[in-house]
């Protein structure tokens, strides 16, 4: 098993900036991908951006110059830094990690962000 304990949601003005952190423990040494998902409100889940444990990243589009995603290896944590935020970037944002033994993906429990126009 494994935990996943989110951090830094909250309510910002358009153009502003937040941190998000998420730091898991537990079954640890197999999680290879490691980031973030959001679901706005009345729509899917979507992804956000994640990184590998070899520090490759992906973005979707709607976020890619704006966000970026980090990851301290040594700490288990991976970090969001949102920059330039958008109303529509409002949503519930989760916390993934993949653990390549067991094939199985964990979600944290959510941490809202809120962007104000």
């Amino acid at each position: 098993q494994v935990q996943l304990v989110e951090s830094g949601g909250g309510l910002v003005q358009a153009g502003g900036s937040l941190r998000l952190s998420c730091a898991a423990s537990g079954r640890i040494f197999s999680i290879n991908v490691m980031g973030w998902y959001r679901q706005p409100p009345g729509k899917q889940r979507e992804l956000v951006a994640v990184i590998t444990s070899g520090g490759r990243s992906n973005y979707a589009d709607s976020v890619k110059g704006r966000f970026t995603i980090s990851r301290d290896n040594a700490k288990n944590t991976v970090f969001l830094q949102m920059n330039s935020l958008k109303p529509q970037d409002t949503a519930v944002y989760y916390c993934y990690c993949h653990d390549a033994g067991l094939s199985r993906d964990y979600w944290g429990q959510g941490t809202q962000v809120t962007v104000s126009s």
